[in-house]
């Protein structure tokens, strides 16, 4: 079926007054340490501490920043520190692992706080981008205490003294998680600059991947624009995970139908597997922006609810999503481009956030037949 766009959220914004002077100023940075000279609201941290597809869908929000930004510095995890380097608009980047966000922390310590401090001292203003089921306030704590002087983020929470812009939005309805986090830019009053469409972008150029795709389907110099389909069959979890032998069997007849399949991911054993003897492998092959590359000059690509999807997005190109609902997909299916999306969507696991599937057998995605995909990429296509 295909995806629908919900109504806009019913978001409002508490401004806390001068709240931030009582804080301590910011370090003010060296003339030559700010990047650009048009930038009224100084050095702007932008913060998204979880994964690589949360950080592009984060794109929108960020382009709205830079427009009034002297310097935008984005503090992302280790999950998504490359899809961060990606972002338009982006001067720098900060890695930090936050124990409240990483799926397998580590414990709490002080040099671990107090080096996060130390590296976003100068920071003058940061929103703090999280999901409807994080919350912003421990990082915005943290700030404070490195002398960020107005912070902005949703917060069902009363933030006391923590934040200075809360938006507050109306979590029952199923907004896409680009849209909601722009809607954070917007309440602390950044917008996107005019003939921006807000949706996913990358930072360009991308790399020349041409002739080693070329070479590895056989079709001379370089590929032909859209000459393939794109199947990635891993995930971050395995309750948003396609079957293998299931995806094994669709590239099979996706090569049947007549279209050239390129697999790729980061588990080469599984991609090994999945290509056969039929598709080209790129399993391990490739960093991020190279397969951002891969997937631009891709006719469709078949994901499950990864980051690949919303990279897919990214450069334009549709999506056969394969979505476990154990998160809406009103949220978090691929944004802003023609997409199919394939799996029961009324699953018992739906609204779990899971990572191990907690039904027996896997059925929102094990349901998904092989001829399915094929039909929906023959759709897409055209």
């Amino acid at each position: 079926m295909r995806r629908r766009r919900p109504a806009p959220p019913c978001g409002r914004a508490r401004t806390n007054a001068g709240k931030g002077r009582k804080h301590g100023k910011a370090a003010e940075a060296a003339p030559e340490e700010k990047a650009g000279s048009g930038g009224g609201r100084g050095r702007v941290l932008v913060a998204r501490l979880d994964d690589a597809g949360d950080v592009l869908l984060a794109g929108p929000a960020t382009r709205a920043v830079r427009t009034l930004a002297g310097e935008l510095v984005f503090l992302a995890g280790p999950n998504g520190r490359a899809a961060a380097e990606l972002l338009p608009g982006v001067d720098r980047v900060i890695e930090w692992r936050a124990p409240w966000i990483d799926h397998s922390p580590a414990p709490v310590s002080n040099p671990q706080v107090a080096d996060l401090v130390a590296r976003v001292k100068g920071v003058d203003e940061a929103l703090i981008l999280t999901s409807f089921h994080q919350s912003a306030l421990p990082l915005a704590l943290l700030l404070r205490l490195a002398g960020v002087r107005r912070i902005s983020a949703i917060s069902d929470d009363s933030p006391g003294a923590l934040l200075d812009v809360r938006h507050v939005v109306d979590e029952t309805l199923d907004v896409p998680e680009a849209e909601r986090m722009l809607a954070v830019a917007r309440a602390a009053g950044f917008e996107l600059a005019p003939g921006d469409d807000g949706k996913l972008a990358v930072r360009r150029p991308l790399p020349d991947i041409g002739p080693e795709i070329g070479h590895l389907l056989g079709v001379g110099a370089a590929a032909d624009e859209r000459a393939y389909v794109v199947v990635h069959p891993g995930t971050s979890a395995p309750a948003r995970t396609w079957p293998a032998e299931r995806c094994r069997q669709a590239v099979r007849e996706l090569v049947d139908d007549g279209h050239r399949v390129v697999v790729t991911g980061t588990e080469r054993d599984l991609t090994a597997y999945v290509a056969g003897d039929v598709a080209a492998d790129l399993g391990g092959g490739t960093t991020l922006a190279e397969l951002a590359a891969v997937l631009e000059r891709a006719s469709v690509l078949v994901a499950g609810n990864t980051g690949p999807a919303h990279l897919a997005a990214a450069v334009g190109t549709p999506v056969v999503s394969l979505f476990a609902p154990v998160v809406p997909a009103a949220r978090w299916a691929p944004y802003g481009v023609p997409t199919v999306l394939l799996g029961d969507q009324q699953a018992p696991c739906r609204g779990s956030r899971a990572r191990t599937c907690p039904v027996a057998g896997h059925p929102c995605l094990s349901m998904v037949t092989s001829e399915q995909v094929v039909k929906a990429v023959r759709e897409l296509a055209q």
